[in-house]
């Protein structure tokens, strides 16, 4: 059996169209919140997700991401509030910055990791469209506090990577990584 090891409606939407049968099993893995190298901060991130959930379950396929939002090398998790989401929002403001997500598959007692980046170019913000959009509550539970295919959508100028990797769950790398580790969705 597959699981998912995310408790995110956006990746279990987006494994949807991978695999048609999947479980979910979120596990209480502490996520590492800083690092000199976001590629690898996303990486060892999903791989606890992942790790951690395998460990009860190992006879199974568990999958693990992690995506984070990195300008000038600062890295974005998740807002601490509403000032906090207005705060990266305004940051993110006329600029591009990278989304990156780290994917972990634990299987067979073995972890298979990658990575994908997108860069995603937003265009200027006014405080007030910046301060309706946090109203929304949106922001508050995602990385950079946007959601690509959300109400942040109209500040987006552009993206050159995969958009599915803004989202959250990069499809093509998924697959790519799970033929690599002997899985066929």
């Amino acid at each position: 059996m597959i699981i998912l090891a995310s408790k995110s409606p956006r990746r279990e939407e987006l494994l949807k169209k991978l695999c048609a049968e999947f479980k979910i099993i979120s596990g209480d893995a502490a996520e590492i919140e800083t690092s000199a190298n976001p590629r690898e901060l996303a990486i060892k991130n999903a791989a606890l997700k992942a790790e951690t959930v395998a460990r009860d379950f190992p006879d199974d396929t568990v999958i693990g991401a992690d995506t984070i939002v990195v300008l000038n090398g600062e890295i974005f998790g998740k807002p601490h509030g509403e000032t906090g989401a207005f705060e990266m929002l305004k940051k993110l403001s006329g600029r591009r910055h990278e989304v990156i997500t780290g994917l972990a598959i634990v299987s067979g007692g073995e972890t298979f990791t990658a990575a994908e980046t997108t860069e995603v170019y937003f265009g200027e913000m006014t405080d007030a469209e910046i301060l309706a959009y946090v109203a929304t509550g949106e922001p508050l539970d995602k990385s950079g506090s946007y959601a690509l295919q959300g109400g942040a959508a109209k500040f987006i100028e552009k993206i050159h990577g995969d958009w599915s990797n803004v989202v959250g769950l990069p499809l093509f790398r998924l697959r790519t990584l799970a033929k690599s580790a002997g899985i066929n969705f």
